[in-house]
């Protein structure tokens, strides 16, 4: 939460009682005036390379916003205004500053006197304090990559700021494909792995192995024929094809130790090494597997094991390196009697949950005891969680209202690190960029309400088209929930909300938007994107629409010809540069399948 000190206020209070009006400092700082700039931007001679990024991207922005160039100077700067970037800068106005307990992403904004203290943690607090104070005084925006809103103003005056906050999450990873932009990422306070955040943005936190790793670690072509014994024993046999490792067998765990040493020296930039158990079931079945996996009540007792020995044989060597495992499908139930140790990172996943309902939800009971479970055994509890319909990426998925709820529940079992899976292997999923960013919000400071981030969001980068873009998204979400279906990460387009009215009252809504702004070419094009989920789920029904069409005596919103409907949605889909419509086939597949059937 956001720590807002009253000393300000207070010494204003006593000096006047006091009779000390004459002092020439004010509670307020003149940055700007009728366009001409008013202060400078002081950064110290030994700053980081993201403390001087900080500072050329607080010139910027304020050149864009007030229209006149800021000058970037050392210390001391003497001038009336300063705008102090860095704990090196901030020295100057207060002498005795200090980042403590801020950790690597904490922030403070604090004016003293006629200067502007914009400083954090490092390697990332300053960036951070600098686009929270554009973003929150100034009212810059970063919608996504391409969109963002840097309002005009030629005088700018702040004052009564104290600011002072570390977010509750270490780790913060929109996984959205637009969202790897790492400009985008640093402004929007995203550090997780997949963006290219360099030195000057700040870095990353960086696997070693991301995920699913343990086929990477001991690869079953190299080692299976001479050891299948190191494999999972399943009905009897071994076998390496969908298993995992036999986690008792002590000639495979030295083999993966050495490997993950070697994969570690290769990598010194690395953070996190991963030692998690490969994409699907399959775990070892043997006598010695099976007896600890029954004493510790759930599989992932054995892998918390061999993960925590792991973990403390690398620690001398790698005294910075935590190592990261998953509690995903078969090793989601925590165990009975072992915990992680302080080095280990237990990645939480919500595969198979509902998401037209919150995780705290009573249809996801399962999923909140297991929180519950672990969120008292692990001190760097971790979540994979799901945001996207990987079967089905362009389709309606309505679980936008989930998101903030999601993201507290996640904070209020002491989470450290969330990952928010998406669609990220191409531009326009659907209402993708929204959910990038209101996440990313979310990520950074959970306490944020989710509904009031979407609507937003909707405004900034939908303008006037903005209400009936939001009475769209109502529909779907209103559909979802009077069917009660199960909404999926791997949902299908047979799904009882996709119905005729649903669809149909959407597209009217959408046609709608586009008709408010038809004469802006940027923002018709957004609204024509936000269209396709509608015109796609129509086309994989193309034939079963029209009778229902007809048997509701209602008028058909498409397009007289599918072939003209696909035509459509492939020109706005070319120029958005989407690239598929699911997680797995690259190309249009589904929708040349589509045509051949309304062509039967």
């Amino acid at each position: 939460m956001l720590r807002k000190s009253k000393t300000a206020l207070l010494l204003a209070i006593l000096l006047f009682i006091a009779g000390c009006g004459q002092t020439d400092k004010t509670d307020t700082i003149t940055i700007a005036q009728n366009g001409t700039a008013k202060a400078v931007i002081v950064v110290a001679v030994d700053a980081t390379e993201a403390e001087r990024h900080a500072a050329a991207e607080l010139a910027d922005f304020l050149q864009q916003i007030t229209g006149d160039k800021f000058q970037i100077l050392p210390p001391p700067a003497d001038s009336k205004s300063r705008l102090l970037v860095g704990p090196g800068a901030a020295k100057l106005a207060s002498a005795d500053f200090s980042t403590e307990g801020l950790g690597q992403d904490g922030i403070i904004i604090r004016n003293v006197g006629d200067d502007l203290i914009l400083a954090g943690g490092r390697p990332r607090g300053t960036l951070y304090a600098v686009y929270t104070f554009l973003e929150d005084n100034l009212g810059c925006r970063w919608w996504s990559s391409k969109v963002s809103t840097i309002p005009k103003k030629p005088t700018v005056i702040v004052g009564d700021l104290d600011t002072r906050y570390w977010p509750a999450l270490e780790y913060r990873e929109p996984y959205w494909f637009d969202a790897f932009d790492a400009d985008w990422a640093v402004r929007n306070k995203s550090n997780g792995q997949r963006p290219g955040l360099d030195a000057k943005r700040g870095g990353k936190h960086i696997y070693e192995g991301f995920v699913h790793t343990f086929n990477r670690l001991v690869p079953p072509d190299k080692y299976f024929k001479d050891h299948p014994e190191w494999f999972s024993e399943i009905k009897g046999k071994r076998t390496h094809n969908r298993a995992q490792l036999c986690l008792t067998n002590e000639q495979m765990y030295q083999e993966l130790l050495k490997n993950l040493k070697a994969q570690l020296r290769n990598n010194p930039a690395a953070t996190i090494a991963s030692v998690s158990q490969n994409d699907w079931h399959g775990n070892c079945q043997c006598s010695k597997c099976a007896a600890i996996e029954k004493e510790e009540g759930s599989p992932a007792g054995l892998m918390l094991r061999f993960v925590n020995r792991v973990a403390e044989d690398i620690e001398d060597e790698f005294p910075n390196i935590a190592i990261s495992t998953l509690a995903y499908q078969y090793t989601r139930k925590p165990p009975k009697i072992t915990k992680p140790r302080h080095n280990v990172i237990v990645r939480l996943c919500s595969i198979e949950c509902s998401f037209s309902k919150p995780l705290s939800d009573e249809r996801n009971k399962e999923f909140g005891d297991d929180i519950v479970g672990w969120s008292k055994i692990c001190n760097r509890l971790y979540i994979w969680d799901y945001t996207t319909n990987f079967r089905h990426h362009i389709m309606p998925h309505p679980n936008l209202l989930v998101l903030g709820p999601n993201v507290k529940f996640f904070a209020d079992h002491n989470v450290k690190g969330i990952f928010e899976q998406g669609a990220y292997t191409t531009n326009g999923a659907e209402m993708a960029e929204l959910r990038a960013w209101v996440l990313a919000k979310l990520l950074w400071d959970p306490a944020r309400d989710g509904q009031e981030l979407i609507d937003e969001f909707i405004a900034g980068y939908y303008g006037p088209a903005g209400p009936h873009i939001k009475n769209y998204l109502q529909v779907t979400h209103d559909a979802v929930e009077a069917t009660g279906d199960k909404l999926g990460c791997f949902s299908k387009d047979t799904a009882k909300f996709l119905s005729f009215e649903t669809l149909s009252k959407g597209w009217t809504h959408l046609k709608a938007a586009e008709a408010a702004v038809r004469d802006d070419p940027d923002l018709r094009f957004r609204v024509q994107v936000a269209q396709l989920p509608i015109i796609y789920t129509f086309m994989m029904h193309w034939n079963e629409m029209r009778k229902k069409a007809e048997t509701a005596d209602a008028d058909w919103p498409m397009p007289k010809t599918i072939e003209a409907a696909n035509e459509h949605f492939m020109e706005i889909a070319r120029k958005k540069n989407m690239t598929r419509l699911d997680e797995w086939n690259e190309g249009f597949g589904a929708l040349e399948r589509a045509l051949e059937r309304a062509n039967k």
